[in-house]
């Protein structure tokens, strides 16, 4: 008998505060008094991550735990967990508990009233840096200005989702995927739930800023060709600055007597130019690159082992349903 509830927990050197993951999960789970599954995604954790989680599916049936051959990154392991998960809904929360488990019931709840998506929205977000929010804030506008897709403000990943919305994003081809992008794609209807985002129960954030660059990189690029298209815009911008000052230069040096002079001046257009010349190549070569990666069509992840649940493997390199 498949579970009403599959909750996904992507984990990636957590053993800090796994255990007390587990613990809240499980008891607001239990209290909700419905079938219920709990799959740890262990993201190539270097740390005893692994080890503390194969405990709990020792003592827990309700547990299961997909090892990966290596760290292959958040997105991934949230696809793994969709891929794997057997419920009837499929819920996405982070093991460091700055999304409560707590809210899952107001979820359910959402859930059973007829909505297909409920997506934790943040109204606080605390223990973050005012850098952090304002540039979180600049992000989630600057994305949603740029896409004609619906996206919500100020959510992450943490929300519910029904087992049709869960079938239809595992059936999208791509392999670079930004989950909460595709699910608001599919459609469906959909409904916020505000919460307060926490601080970190232990440990450090997975997501530095170069990692949150390149997330928002990918965000972009997954869902607008825009940045294209002001390439090609800023490319005529500066084709008609170029030709003005062409006229201006000729104008000076055979209807007036003035010495043609702007060294500086010169160089600062030609630099500039140059610049956005490199500027438009690096927006075009990142839309190839992911070309790249689709042409290729390795695995977005490869399971090195799944322990719990139903049976256990080991040393498998890419089981069923992992072969996007």
């Amino acid at each position: 008998m498949n579970p009403t509830y599959s909750i996904i927990i992507p984990a990636y050197n957590e053993e800090e505060v796994v255990a007390e993951s587990y613990a809240r999960l499980t008891r607001v789970m239990q209290g909700m008094g419905e079938p219920y599954e709990l799959l740890f995604v262990n993201d190539g954790s270097r740390d005893g991550t692994a080890r503390i989680i194969a405990g709990f599916c020792q003592g827990d049936s309700a547990v299961r735990l997909l090892n990966f051959s290596r760290n292959f990154g958040h997105m991934p392991a949230i696809s793994a967990g969709m891929d794997y998960a057997r419920g009837q809904a499929v819920i996405v929360i982070d093991a460091d508990l700055q999304d409560p488990p707590e809210v899952l019931p107001q979820m359910a709840a959402k859930w059973k009233e007829g909505y297909h998506v409920v997506y934790g929205k943040r109204s606080k977000r605390k223990g973050e840096s005012l850098f952090k929010k304002a540039t979180a804030k600049l992000f989630y506008r600057l994305l949603r200005a740029m896409t004609d897709v619906d996206l919500p403000l100020d959510t992450g990943e943490f929300r519910l989702i029904d087992r049709r919305v869960c079938d239809a994003v595992n059936a999208l081809p791509e392999k670079n995927r930004y989950i909460r992008g595709l699910v608001s794609w599919v459609g469906f209807r959909q409904i916020a739930v505000e919460y307060e985002r926490q601080e970190r129960f232990a440990g450090v954030t997975k997501y530095p800023l170069r990692k949150m660059l390149a997330f928002a990189m990918d965000a972009i690029a997954s869902f607008s060709y825009k940045p294209l298209k002001l390439a090609t815009s800023l490319g005529f911008i500066m084709s008609l600055v170029g030709f003005v000052y062409m006229l201006v230069v000729f104008y000076q040096a055979v209807f007036t007597d003035r010495v043609i002079t702007g060294w500086a001046s010169t160089m600062v257009v030609i630099l500039l130019s140059q610049g956005i010349v490199l500027m438009i190549l690096g927006i075009v070569g990142e839309y190839l690159g992911r070309v790249y990666e689709e042409l290729k069509n390795r695995p977005s992840y490869i399971i090195q082992e799944i322990i719990g649940g139903e049976h256990e493997t080991t040393d498998n390199p890419l089981p069923e349903p992992g072969e996007r």
